[in-house]
C-alpha cells in the first residue's frame, strides 16, 4: 500500500493528533469543520454513555431519532447526528459494510428518477464524486452476506439536512464526521439499524 501525503494526514486527523483545519488540506475538495454549525447542536458529533448491548466496534443507527452510534466501549459510544431518507426509514436488521469508497460515484435510483427526471443525465454511469454529489465524501455500503442492500451511511453534500428526515437517500452524517467514521471501520464492521 503506498502511502501518500493525503492518506497520511486523513489517518492523523482521525486520531485526534491534527487541529481541526488540517482536514481541508487533505481533501481534493472541501470539506468544512464549520458545518458542525449548521447542524442543531443536539445532532453534533460527542461521546456519550451507551446502553445497548452491541459489542465495541458496532454500529447502530436509530433512524426515529436520527442518530448513529458507533459503540467504542461498553457503555461508551460515538453519536452522530443524521439525516434519514425515505428508504432509510423503511428497511431494519442486521448488516456488514462489504465496501468503503472516497468520494463515491451516485447513480439516481428509479425513485429518485421518478420525482426528479432530470437526473437522468446521470445514467447510466451515476454522477462523479465531488462536492455537490449527494453522497459526499464518503460511503459504507451495506451488505447482507454477499448481497448488496442498496443501504449507505455517508456523507451529505447539505449540512441543513442533519437531523432531518427529508432526504432521498439512507443514512447521511456530516462530511467531516463520515470521513472521521469511515477512517475508524474496516470491512466487515457490524451495522445494525433499529426500526422505525
Amino acid at each position: 500500500m503506498q502511502i501518500t501525503r493525503r492518506s497520511l494526514l486523513s489517518a492523523a486527523f482521525a486520531a485526534g493528533l491534527l487541529p481541526r483545519h488540517a482536514l481541508a488540506e487533505a481533501e481534493p475538495f472541501p470539506v468544512k469543520e464549520s458545518d458542525e454549525k449548521l447542524v442543531e447542536y443536539k445532532y453534533r458529533r460527542r461521546e456519550v454513555d451507551y446502553d445497548g448491548a452491541e459489542p465495541a466496534g458496532t454500529i447502530v443507527v436509530d433512524p426515529r431519532q436520527r442518530f448513529l452510534f458507533h459503540v467504542l466501549a461498553p457503555g461508551k459510544a460515538m453519536r452522530y447526528g443524521a439525516s434519514v431518507g425515505k428508504a432509510g426509514r423503511r428497511w431494519t436488521g442486521q448488516a456488514t459494510i462489504g465496501k468503503k469508497a472516497k468520494w463515491p460515484t451516485w447513480t439516481p435510483t428509479p425513485e429518485h428518477l421518478a420525482e426528479f427526471p432530470k437526473l437522468v443525465k446521470w445514467l447510466p454511469d451515476g454522477m462523479p464524486g465531488g462536492p455537490e454529489n449527494p453522497m459526499g465524501a464518503r460511503a459504507l455500503y451495506l451488505f447482507q452476506g454477499d448481497v448488496d442492500t442498496s443501504y449507505r451511511i455517508h456523507g451529505t453534500h447539505d449540512p441543513t439536512l442533519i437531523g432531518q428526515k427529508k432526504t432521498a437517500g439512507c443514512f447521511g452524517l456530516l462530511n467531516a464526521d463520515i470521513i472521521r467514521l469511515y477512517d475508524q471501520v474496516e470491512i466487515g464492521t457490524a451495522v445494525v439499524v433499529l426500526g422505525y
